[in-house]
């Protein structure tokens, strides 16, 4: 059987290079390419352009990767997203992995391991080297012990914030400045997925950053 592969890179010799490799791995062909997510999506248009895999950059102009591996995730979850890209820090993996991603690969990848994740994301849903397996399972980890996330300045502030001072009286007891303690709070929300002040209180007080 042959499986079809689109790439999505706003690199066209890098395209042509990689559509050149997997047209010789038996049983995949490139079926087109597309310099964006915007271009891609256009091109889902027509059935006949959805193919079994996408290999997606992640950095591309107008429509970025984890923008466009959201997309395929919840309107063509069919499709296996393969990352492809020179960006190897554990955030952005994290997000494209979170995005729907069935793997991650860095855009020097052998040969080899190219065909064998296409094939394994073919045959089993998904392909992670032992660098991201590893970073999968910390990511877990992270999320059954917040304080693993948070720095010891960012906990002190969660423990201040859940009294009745106002911002300016923490950095005042900090020895920050307002700026800095607003750069916490922000930093916090964004780790800990909350919206609000009362959110941080009523965390804070789950997980037992904060014994009231």
């Amino acid at each position: 059987m042959n499986y079809s592969v689109v790439i999505v890179d706003d690199h066209q010799l890098l395209s042509q290079a990689l559509g050149s490799l997997v047209n010789e791995f038996e049983n995949f062909s490139v079926l087109y390419t597309c310099r964006n997510g915007t271009e891609l999506i256009e091109k889902f248009k027509a059935p006949k352009n959805i193919p079994d895999v996408v290999l997606m950059d992640v950095n591309m102009p107008i429509m970025n990767g984890i923008e466009t591996t959201q997309h395929l995730h919840q309107n063509f979850s069919q499709v296996h997203v393969l990352a492809l890209s020179i960006e190897e820090d554990e955030a952005t993996i994290l997000k494209m992995l979170r995005s729907g991603a069935k793997g991650y690969l860095l855009k020097d990848v052998r040969k080899g391991e190219l065909k064998q994740a296409l094939t394994e994301v073919i045959q089993k849903g998904y392909y992670h080297t032992n660098t991201v397996a590893k970073i999968l399972v910390d990511s877990l980890s992270e999320k059954q012990s917040p304080e693993t996330l948070l720095k010891e300045r960012e906990l002190e502030f969660i423990k201040h914030a859940c009294t009745e001072m106002t911002y300016k009286e923490i950095a005042d007891v900090m020895c920050l400045s307002p700026k800095t303690i607003e750069g916490y709070r922000n930093s916090i929300f964004e780790k800990l997925n909350l919206r609000n002040r009362t959110g941080l209180v009523i965390y804070a007080i789950k997980h037992k950053l904060f014994i009231p």
